[in-house]
């Protein structure tokens, strides 16, 4: 018939599939480089989502200070430890012993200090200590007379968790650390990061044991030092800051 229409046949619609994701090409988001480098090289177990956050009271414990009393105790400490180089004495766990040689600033090195791991976040930072140490504070500040006081220095164990910093470029190929993550704006950013491939654990600040032998700092000295520096520093909040490096990387 003139004018009859007839039916156009239609294909049938292909199914609408995203298209597959496709790799960064430097393995993954700084997020998941950063979870991989802590869970993998170190072993530090992380908490799920992100920001990536490390578990305390696994592996370590943390202090946090205000980030000018941390500076100065780091200040303060290590030139304790080159008037005991001098002397060739350590003194780290209450008795004079010859200072081994090698590597300072290194778990089992020439310097009385190891280099435990300190990170800086917002003004505070950031000391990794043994774990178990979180529940020793009370007592330690009771018992070095520093109880009475408010000195802002705080402390998380089990059960807690921290904002875990960028990991640091190394091997991996990790990016460098983007220059606006400088502690300041809420990120934490590593100070002294912790080395894979070394037993961090045997750096970290510990109560000392009579007789034993072992490199990490005493966690009655350290905590003193903490102690002693939060206090000037409230004593002294009213006069000018002190321009201070904010984050050094290795």
């Amino acid at each position: 018939m003139v004018g009859a229409s007839h039916p156009v046949p239609v294909a049938p619609a292909s199914p609408v599939v995203p298209a597959p994701r496709r790799p960064t090409g430097n393995g993954g988001s700084a997020w998941e480089r950063t979870r991989r480098w802590y869970e993998t090289a170190l072993g530090w177990p992380t908490a799920p989502g992100e920001p990536v956050r490390l578990r305390t009271g696994v592996r370590f414990d943390v202090l946090g200070v205000p980030a000018d009393a941390g500076y100065a105790t780091l200040d303060r400490m290590e030139r304790q430890d080159r008037m005991e180089r001098r002397h060739g004495t350590d003194r780290r766990h209450g008795m004079d012993r010859p200072v081994c040689a090698g590597p300072a600033g290194r778990a089992g090195g020439g310097s009385p200090t190891p280099g435990f791991p300190v990170a800086v976040q917002g003004g505070r930072m950031l000391l990794l200590v043994a774990a178990g140490a979180a529940e020793e504070l009370p007592g330690l500040l009771e018992w070095l007379e520093w109880g009475s006081l408010a000195l802002g220095l705080t402390a998380l164990g089990a059960g807690g968790t921290v904002d875990a910093p960028l990991a640091p470029p190394g091997p991996a190929g990790l990016p460098p650390r983007p220059p606006e993550r400088d502690g300041l704006h809420g990120a934490a950013v590593w100070l002294r990061p912790p080395e894979p491939g070394c037993e961090v654990e045997s750096s970290l600040p510990a109560l000392s044991v009579p007789g034993h032998t072992g490199t990490a700092l005493d966690l009655a000295r350290l905590v003193h030092t903490l102690a002693t520096q939060c206090h000037r520093s409230r004593l002294t909040a009213s006069g000018p800051p002190r321009a201070r490096p904010v984050a050094r990387i290795g």
